[in-house]
């Protein structure tokens, strides 16, 4: 009863306690709330620490070394890279509230931070394989790709870690898709890493090599790639080869190519650079160069599968020290970028005014081109071996030589093929050519490797007027120069002086060149005939080229596989455009007389090709087909790049050869009969029996003097539309006179005027049969050039 009475009683005491002490209650609860508010205002009001940086914002990091908090005295300077906050190990950035107003940017260039090595991704379960890559015009850098290959092979199969390398494969820059291989390493099993060896020589011109460069800067510099995206690699080196009589030095160009290479290889991998750039002089000490590099990477490796990664050195992956350079390379390349806005801040001079940033306009970067340089600058090798091989340079990129036929027909002994079946005498003909470049390097080609190669013009381009002033005066010169050679007959050497006709296939593609229209209607207003031979590798050119008096084409080879062995051409689309180029040619077959021209390399291109040839002619339909032996120059060059005199076929085999051509294409009801043979050059000419045939008798030369009159528009020719008009002339209108008896299959095709001159113990026993049937292998090439 008494509790009940205390609880009924208790609001009564509270009621009489609030009364009582209400105002302290309600001015203590006010100042604890008061209290409350204050310190969460103060809390915000402090600064935050963050103990690491903030990776999207270069602007943070400037504000990190200017700004400092408002507890910290007005002397007081902070600097995030000495500063060490709470004991903390890894680098802190203080971020400040900023005041209101305008900031004053103080502007300071930061050194970049080195990169974090990459984790140790490489098991001892893992297996290596190497990657050799390689690139080479005249064959000698595939030469030393091929021993360096067949040494790791040996090599990993007998080290104590045999079990960890599998075999080395060889690649060619020519042929390999960049994408495949220089984005990304290539795809392959998880337990399978990647090492990346790279031969390289050096060329003062536009090769494969300039495009192999210009991919690996592009890689690095496209932002939707990672900066290192070959950083998956185990590692790589370089080795380059270059010619110190040349270059002496690496400042003046000595390996300058496989040091670009080098250089950006380190950028995309992450500066997995595993043995550094070896270089060697390809006239002295480049195999013995070659043997302590690839020693160097052996270790290295060996230290890869050990588990020791690239070893000790910068930190990254074992970096050389020169690795620094190339991060004062890439902090200059983004300086000199104010694509970004906040990399303003870090370009602004303290002295200076703030800069006014307009961020409704953004104007692009002027992008200077640049300066087209010369194919062959006269201070090049490529300029002293042209020269050192006969040729004449005319401005940067133009050429001129006497051929070896000229030099016989002036002596009375005898002219090349061209005279046989066309009615061309050699010591009337000019060889030149408006570009030296050419986008093949074929095994067979007497350069060598010598003459630059590109897919693209892109050099400095002389004037059509300036050449053929050049190649005219040139040429007229070098016959100048026989005057004095015993056997030159007078007749004949002034009729020299005078040009009648021009071979444009000296060296190179004529066609590259952007002003070959110009070029040849200068020669047809001087009466000059036009034989231009192109390698069905530039349709577009071709298609845009205006009518010659006989247009060629190379033949090489029957398919793509062969093609690419025998040609070795640049373009990756190749077979694509040659195929384009047959269309081409077949298009245009009743507008000028047109010429396949096969070269046959015996255990390249003959073998069970005839069909194939077939085909081809089959597609583009040519007026004629010359089949001809190749022409063993006999240089350690041409070994190098797979030719030997058992590469060269008998002229028995030749003919062999187009007698089946001959009956297959018949067997295809296509028109092809052997017309005439010039056995002293191992030639033979297939011509369309319908279209150059009078009276049942082979006419293949030509009338000179009609093709300049229609040309002109002095006479009409007979190619009409769909409706009847006349539109043009036919090959057909300025066919010449009927093939002499002496030029016709089967009697050898020597002029009888001239006098045969033998090789001393190449002379046959007996004279009683015809000349053809009794050349040796020998004769075949005695003056073929």
């Amino acid at each position: 009863m008494a509790s009940l009475e205390r609880l009924e009683g208790l609001p009564a005491e509270l009621l009489l306690i609030w009364h009582t002490h209400r105002v302290p209650l309600l001015l203590s609860a006010a100042s604890l709330i008061a209290i409350v508010r204050l310190t969460i205002y103060m809390r915000s009001r402090r600064t935050k620490i963050s103990l690491s940086p903030a990776p999207s914002s270069p602007v943070a990091k400037v504000n990190a070394v200017e700004l400092k908090p408002e507890w910290l005295p007005e002397s007081t300077t902070l600097d995030s890279r000495t500063s060490n906050l709470d004991n903390h190990t890894e680098d802190t950035v203080v971020v400040a509230k900023l005041k209101k107003g305008p900031k004053t940017v103080r502007g300071r260039k930061l050194p970049r931070r080195k990169a974090e090595a990459p984790p140790n991704f490489y098991h001892q379960t893992d297996k290596i394989q190497p990657l050799i890559f390689f690139q080479s015009l005249s064959g000698t850098t595939e030469r030393y790709a091929a021993q360096c290959s067949k040494a790791l092979t040996e090599w990993t199969s007998g080290c104590d870690q045999s079990t960890s390398f599998l075999q080395p494969q060889l690649h060619d820059l020519s042929y390999i898709e960049y994408d495949d291989y220089f984005i990304s390493p290539p795809k392959a099993e998880p337990h399978i890493k990647h090492f990346y060896l790279v031969l390289l020589p050096t060329y003062n011109i536009d090769t494969v090599l300039s495009t192999f460069l210009e991919n690996l800067q592009d890689t690095h510099n496209d932002f939707r790639i990672d900066t290192a995206p070959l950083s998956g690699l185990l590692g790589y080196s370089v080795f380059g080869f270059g010619d110190k009589e040349g270059w002496p030095t690496e400042e003046e160009g000595f390996c300058s190519q496989a040091r670009e290479v080098d250089k950006w290889m380190a950028r995309l991998t992450g500066r997995k650079r595993a043995y550094p750039l070896g270089m060697g002089d390809v006239k002295s000490d480049a195999e013995m160069r070659m043997e302590e590099w690839r020693i160097g990477v052996q270790e290295a490796l060996v230290e890869i599968a050990e588990g020791r990664g690239l070893g000790e050195g910068v930190s990254g992956s074992g970096d050389p020290a020169e690795s620094d350079e190339e991060d004062v390379d890439v902090a200059e390349h983004r300086d000199a970028r104010l694509d970004d806005v906040e990399d303003l801040g870090a370009t602004v001079d303290a002295s200076t005014a703030p800069v006014p940033v307009d961020f409704t306009t953004y104007k692009s970067r002027t992008i200077s081109k640049p300066t087209p340089k010369e194919m062959v600058p006269v201070t090049s090798p490529t300029h002293a071996a042209l020269t050192k091989q006969g040729y004449t340079i005319i401005g940067s990129h133009s050429g001129v030589k006497i051929c070896r036929w000229t030099k016989s027909a002036l002596r009375g002994r005898g002219s090349c093929y061209k005279y046989s079946f066309y009615g061309i005498q050699s010591h009337l003909c000019m060889e030149a050519t408006p570009s030296l470049s050419c986008s093949n390097k074929c095994v067979f080609c007497w350069r060598h490797g010598t003459n630059p190669v590109g897919t693209t013009w892109r050099w400095v381009t002389d004037a059509p007027e300036l050449i053929f002033d050049g190649i005219t005066t040139a040429h007229y010169k070098k016959i100048k120069m026989m005057k004095g050679v015993p056997g030159v007959r007078a007749e004949r050497f002034a009729e020299a002086m005078r040009i009648r006709h021009c071979a444009l296939s000296l060296v190179g593609e004529p066609i590259f060149y952007p002003h070959i229209n110009e070029l040849l209607e200068m020669m047809h207003k001087e009466r000059i005939s036009t034989f231009l031979v192109c390698n069905a590798q530039h349709p577009a050119q071709l298609a845009s080229l205006i009518p010659v008096t006989q247009l060629y084409v190379s033949i090489d080879a029957s398919n793509k596989d062969s093609l690419r062995k025998i040609d070795r051409p640049l373009h990756r689309d190749f077979w694509e455009r040659f195929c384009a180029c047959l269309d081409i040619l077949r298009n245009r077959r009743f507008e000028q007389r047109t010429v396949f021209r096969l070269t046959l390399v015996k255990g390249f291109n003959m073998a069970e090709e005839v069909k194939g040839y077939a085909d081809l002619v089959e597609r583009a339909l040519p007026g004629f087909v010359e089949v001809k032996g190749v022409t063993y120059c006999g240089t350690s060059a041409a070994g190098s790049a797979g030719l030997t005199m058992q590469n060269v076929p008998f002229y028995e085999e030749v003919a062999q050869f187009v007698t089946e051509l001959e009956k297959e294409l018949i067997s295809r009801g296509l028109s092809y009969g052997i017309a005439a043979e010039h056995a002293h050059s191992c030639c033979i000419l297939l011509a369309d029996s319908t279209r150059f045939k009078r009276s049942g008798k082979w006419a293949t030369r030509i009338d000179f003097e009609r093709f300049y009159d229609l040309y002109e528009g002095k006479v009409q020719g007979t190619r009409t539309d769909e409706e009847g008009k006349v539109v043009g002339w036919r090959p057909e209108d300025y066919v010449g006179e009927e093939t002499p008896e002496w030029a016709l299959w089967g009697n050898g095709g020597f002029d009888p005027r001239d006098q045969r001159v033998w090789r001393k113990g190449k002379a046959p026993k007996s004279e009683g049969g015809s000349v053809g049937m009794g050349a040796k292998k020998g004769d075949v090439a005695v003056l073929e050039i």
